[in-house]
């Protein structure tokens, strides 16, 4: 009897033993897979944007990558088909409206997006033809609204 139950003890520190191991891999596999995840979100997200004169500069560098591009949307070059929702336009640079880059962006057209002077940050790949396929694009806040809050601010005072 004795014999018996020293067996069954040796199973079960190894039984235990087994359980730990496995908590103990499944612990550092769940750590990996988050680690990855916040590292694959901070690189896709996290980078700034860059401004038209260099990605005109870079055309050759940052042909085929993604990027987000800054700058300030030429009206006259707005082209919008609202039964395809192709939206192409081109952006200049804020400090040289001769630097201009071409966006395509297939999507509902902005409202805002015809005020003079509107912004706009776009997230996309720069093609090889010189135009950039835009999956995101956003508006800056107009600078209309920057007026508001002096006005508010001298009112509070």
């Amino acid at each position: 009897m004795a014999e018996s139950s020293t067996i069954l003890r040796g199973k079960v520190e190894s039984n235990q033993a087994n359980k730990k191991i496995k908590f103990i891999v499944g612990g550092a596999v769940v750590l990996g897979l988050i680690v990855y995840l916040i590292a694959s979100a901070i690189s896709s997200s996290g980078a700034y944007y860059r401004e038209v004169a260099e990605v005109v500069n870079e055309k050759a560098a940052l042909t085929g990558k993604s990027l987000r591009v800054s700058g300030n949307i030429v009206t006259e070059s707005i082209k919008y088909d609202p039964t395809t929702l192709n939206l192409s336009f081109a952006i200049s640079d804020p400090k040289d409206s001769g630097k201009q880059l071409a966006i395509h962006f297939h999507g509902v057209k902005p409202d805002q997006m015809d005020r003079e002077g509107s912004s706009a940050i776009v997230e996309g790949s720069l093609g090889p033809n010189g135009i950039v396929e835009a999956n995101n694009l956003l508006l800056k806040c107009p600078s209309r609204y920057d007026e508001y809050e002096e006005i508010k601010v001298e009112a509070v005072k």
